[in-house]
């Protein structure tokens, strides 16, 4: 099974933080299309649903053969009549609930789930979800069930997606996963996930997918500003990714530009997932990546 380095990150198309359209949606997959990108990540968790559905909506006439899909597992949505809107950063109807279940079951019950609002038969990428709080149910229950539909062939690889690298690196040692998607903890600005981490993945045969690149916003524009994992960034921080951009200045690169090729220096790395909400930013990203960067930036910039 092969990703191609750049993957599209569907939690936007869950409606994260805004609304936008099935139309819309369905452009931000096509142009991410093509413009070549082949792997599609999504979760039950991303607006309650609707991203799988969006996902699944817009690949259905593509050579099933071609793309690479991943989904979650470790949230249960349970119907909810409390009404209102989600609470938890989707703008969406909550006619769900998340539950919190790494079950043998809720593994079983969930990848049914997804499998159903994505229309397909199976899905290529199984990921437990922000164990955090879960650990020990995850590897006794939620790990082994994962490893029997691997071995099914019900899914072709198994891995964890998290924001943090200890966990991941437990699981990494404990159990036989394929792949993890390491959120925000492989980016310019916070390189711990090359401390342990992606060794232990190179010397384990265990890919790493890097998600988070632009630290939730603040390494996304020339001119940083804004988020620092979804809060205000701190000022030290902010200072930081300006100076950085100054260093790209002189080499002729901009910041996101760097912030997309950084993690794919690193020989454990075998794609970086970008969230993107709309065909533009999916076009400006891409052509972000055709630029090349000059191999003498690095040093100036990671010593920064």
């Amino acid at each position: 099974m092969n990703v191609t380095p750049y993957g599209f990150g569907s939690a936007p198309l869950g409606n994260l933080y805004s609304a936008l359209s099935d139309e819309e949606a369905s452009a931000a997959i096509d142009a991410a299309w093509d413009a070549g990108i082949r792997y599609f990540d999504t979760a039950p968790h991303y607006g309650l649903g609707l991203s799988e559905r969006r996902i699944g909506a817009a690949l259905r006439d593509r050579p099933r053969e071609d793309y690479v899909v991943s989904t979650k597992v470790g949230r249960l949505l349970e119907p909810s009549s409390a009404g209102g809107r989600d609470d938890q950063g989707f703008d969406v109807p909550a006619t769900h609930t998340r539950v919190w279940d790494f079950s043998r079951d809720g593994v079983r019950r969930s990848l049914e789930e997804s499998l159903e609002r994505l229309g397909l038969d199976s899905v290529d990428i199984a990921l437990l979800h922000d164990p955090d709080a879960h650990y020990k149910e995850a590897l006794s229950e939620a790990y082994p069930a994962l490893a029997e539909l691997r071995a099914q062939g019900v899914v072709k690889a198994i891995g964890a997606g998290m924001n943090q690298t200890r966990m991941l690196g437990d699981l990494v040692r404990e159990t036989d996963i394929d792949v993890v998607l390491l959120a925000g903890r492989y980016s310019l600005l916070d390189r711990s996930g090359e401390e342990e981490l992606l060794p232990l993945c190179l010397d384990r045969g265990v890919s790493v997918f890097v998600g988070g690149v632009f630290n939730s916003g603040l390494l996304a524009t020339h001119d940083p500003a804004g988020t620092y994992d979804y809060a205000p960034a701190p000022a030290e921080l902010l200072e930081r990714a300006r100076a950085m951009a100054r260093v790209c200045e002189r080499h002729e690169v901009t910041l996101p530009q760097a912030a997309l090729a950084f993690p794919l220096r690193h020989p454990a790395v075998a794609s970086v997932v970008v969230g993107m909400r709309s065909a533009a930013e999916v076009e400006q990203n891409m052509a972000l990546t055709d630029l090349s960067v000059p191999d003498d930036l690095w040093p100036d910039l990671l010593s920064v």
